[in-house]
């Protein structure tokens, strides 16, 4: 019984926070569909955003190679170039 109450506590909890919770929106470009359809899929888009301050061009070509080599994101070669260009274009620094 107590076990139920603290699981419907932490489920009640935890819908509420996230209901206030505005989804990302990215600048809307040429390649936002790549990255929203491949980036979106493993991590919240708020990544972009956050590091945006830092990365430059080759930065970004970097983390998007990151992501395919060091996680396995099912990224192909052509889908990976529109990516980072967007990112580039859009939130380089």
């Amino acid at each position: 019984m107590r076990t139920t109450a603290i699981a419907m506590l932490s489920a009640v909890m935890t819908a509420a926070a996230a209901a206030g919770e505005e989804p990302v929106k990215l600048k809307q470009a040429p390649g936002l569909d790549k990255v929203e359809a491949n980036c979106a899929a493993c991590h919240s888009l708020d990544y972009v955003q956050m590091n945006s301050p830092f990365l430059d061009g080759a930065g970004w070509k970097a983390e998007v190679a990151k992501m395919i080599n060091a996680y396995g994101a099912p990224i192909g070669p052509d889908d990976a170039r529109i990516i980072a260009d967007y990112l580039e274009a859009n939130y380089g620094k």
